[in-house]
């Protein structure tokens, strides 16, 4: 994964490719404060249930998801967002192909 170069402008959703059966990732900038990150999931693809140390704010794209965060589900489409406790175990399956900016960020 790497960088964009800053002091651009970005069209997010054209930056990352969907592909069949795949979740692709790329690196928009991380610092040791945090990162951001888009990602394309295909239909039906998922995450298993993890952790993560920091808050975790997601912003759909494109498409819809479904997120269960500590055995709540919340189902989310084009345009909303939802911050992700930190130390919150989550999941979430693309219900359709969905596109998400991940950024995380040290509380």
């Amino acid at each position: 994964m790497s960088t964009v170069p800053k002091s651009e402008i970005l069209d997010l959703v054209a930056l990352v490719d969907y592909q069949t059966g795949a979740v692709v990732s790329r690196q928009i900038t991380k610092s040791p404060n945090g990162n951001i990150t888009l990602f394309a999931f295909d239909q039906g693809q998922e995450l298993s249930e993890h952790t993560s140390p920091l808050d975790a704010f997601v912003h759909v794209l494109d498409g819809e998801v479904e997120i269960n965060i500590s055995g709540q589900l919340y189902g989310l489409k084009t345009g909303d967002g939802i911050i992700i406790p930190a130390n919150a175990p989550h999941a979430l399956i693309a219900r359709q192909n969905f596109k998400m900016l991940l950024t995380m960020i040290h509380a």
